[in-house]
């Protein structure tokens, strides 16, 4: 039985090839207008979440009040 040959090189991920095209693409400023533009939509998706899971809650402690 022969041994499987182990990879030098690591396969790149998804992200890392995807990051690869958008540096030929685009400048580093766009690039880092993109990220930021990202972090805001992923915080204002979690803050959205927070807000339903807290009204959730002022809900259920109303309903326990009555």
């Amino acid at each position: 039985m022969q041994a499987v040959p182990v990879r030098a090189t690591a396969i790149p991920s998804v992200t890392d090839a995807l990051r690869a095209v958008e540096s030929l693409f685009l400048g580093s400023g766009q690039r880092t207008a993109r990220r930021n533009a990202w972090n805001a939509v992923l915080e204002d998706r979690r803050r959205a979440k927070d807000r339903v899971e807290a009204e959730y809650v002022l809900e259920a402690a109303a309903d326990h009040r009555s």
